[in-house]
């Protein structure tokens, strides 16, 4: 079974990469997704989160925009949040390659956002990085319902450069072209790894 890490910083497109090798025939695992789910009611992260930030919990799941407030661009509570979520993402993953292995998965895709920034690049026979130019980043991104100049260049700063990603990639996606550009690149991309396991 193949491991792809897929990886590139906010607003590249890496969710419309994943999407696309899915639908190729990989199988795809989404870091910010199982957060989503510990995030929700009932989620695995709700009880320890909201012992560690009193006042995130909305309705029984947590409210990011408030537990946002409480981390982003202070280093020390961003790396409570971490110790507590990242654990149980990683717990997530591990359920996912057993899965995978069990379903007889050719290749398994995982992205991961901080990939690089967490080491965990070491794990991957393949690592894909998602790109665009700045502007048209900062123009996705600034899109997104509550998105602010000041949070996107907290964001930034958390994240290491795009430069410097695509500098340690063994392939780069550009998704400053069109949909069936990108889509075609992902297929010629996915076939050239397919083909290793044939090696």
């Amino acid at each position: 079974m193949l491991k792809v890490g897929l990886t590139g910083s906010i607003g590249m497109g890496k969710s419309t990469v994943a999407q696309m090798f899915a639908d190729l025939g990989a199988m795809v695992w989404n870091a910010d997704d199982a957060v989503h789910r510990m995030y929700a009611k009932d989620g695995a992260a709700v009880g320890p989160v909201e012992r560690a930030f009193p006042g995130v919990v909305v309705d029984g799941e947590i409210d990011r925009r408030l537990l946002a407030g409480k981390v982003l661009g202070t280093p020390a509570e961003l790396q409570k949040l971490e110790a507590i979520v990242h654990p149980l993402v990683g717990a997530d993953r591990e359920a996912f390659m057993t899965a995978a292995g069990h379903a007889g998965a050719d290749m398994v895709v995982l992205d991961i956002p901080l990939l690089f920034e967490n080491g965990s690049d070491a794990l991957f026979d393949v690592v894909i990085v998602v790109s665009a130019p700045a502007e048209i980043q900062r123009q996705r991104v600034l899109s997104r319902p509550g998105m602010t100049e000041a949070k996107l260049n907290t964001i930034l700063a958390e994240q290491m450069p795009d430069e410097e990603k695509r500098s340690r990639a063994d392939y780069i996606i550009s998704t400053d072209q069109s949909l069936d550009d990108t889509k075609e690149d992902v297929a010629k991309i996915y076939n050239e790894i397919m083909a290793r396991r044939l090696d």
